[in-house]
């Protein structure tokens, strides 16, 4: 009865392994079985892990690209924009705190858009928007900042999820979770220990 009570509150079922090798066999194993919503934590990285959780190529790479092409063109704007003479018609239209933007420098003859002297700040301008929209996309992606994860409630986990021991959660809202069979599943695959994790 005490079961059937905690089962609406539960986050899912967490299994402790005592090893890496036995923590990947089980991840592999729910992997060919069909379980789609479960999460292995590890204190090291392991090899083979990402193929088992289904991880596809991360799009991290698309918001650096992202924003390295924003910072480019915008540099391409300002350089362009200050570098080249008033055109006639901006000569009327301008007021005279804006006519200052366009400052020409002729120096020894160089032609107003003189590309190689913009190439220092065209680099800074592409790597300072690229890297800021990386760690955008990163904490987008990952969900970060999170405040609040029901799977610390598993107090062995938060105590030892990046010390020495490897864990294995499998969420309730997985469409083949079941307590007992689950459960059963997870003692199958080697897990010493198997707890309900409350939400």
């Amino acid at each position: 009865m005490k079961d059937e009570q905690l089962s609406g509150d539960i986050y899912g079922l967490g299994a402790e392994f005592d090893s890496a090798a036995k923590l990947k066999a089980a991840a592999l194993e729910l992997k060919k079985l069909g379980y789609t919503r479960w999460e292995a934590y590890s204190p090291f990285p392991i090899h083979g892990m990402a193929e088992a959780r289904r991880l596809g190529k991360s799009k991290v790479s698309l918001f650096s690209l992202i924003g390295g092409v924003i910072g480019l063109s915008i540099a391409l704007a300002m350089v362009t924009t200050i570098s080249a003479p008033r055109p006639a018609f901006f000569k009327e239209v301008l007021s005279s705190h804006l006519q200052g933007l366009f400052y020409p420098l002729v120096v020894q003859g160089k032609p107003y858009l003189g590309f190689q002297a913009f190439v220092p700040v065209l680099i800074e301008m592409t790597i300072l928007f690229a890297s800021f929209s990386t760690v955008m996309g990163v904490f987008l992606l990952s969900g970060m900042p999170s405040v609040y994860k029901s799977v610390w409630n598993w107090e062995k986990l938060a105590r030892k999820g990046l010390d020495d021991r490897f864990f294995l959660v499998v969420e309730k809202v997985d469409p083949l979770f079941s307590e007992e069979k689950t459960r059963l599943l997870l003692k199958e695959l080697g897990a010493e220990e198997v707890v309900m994790v409350p939400r």
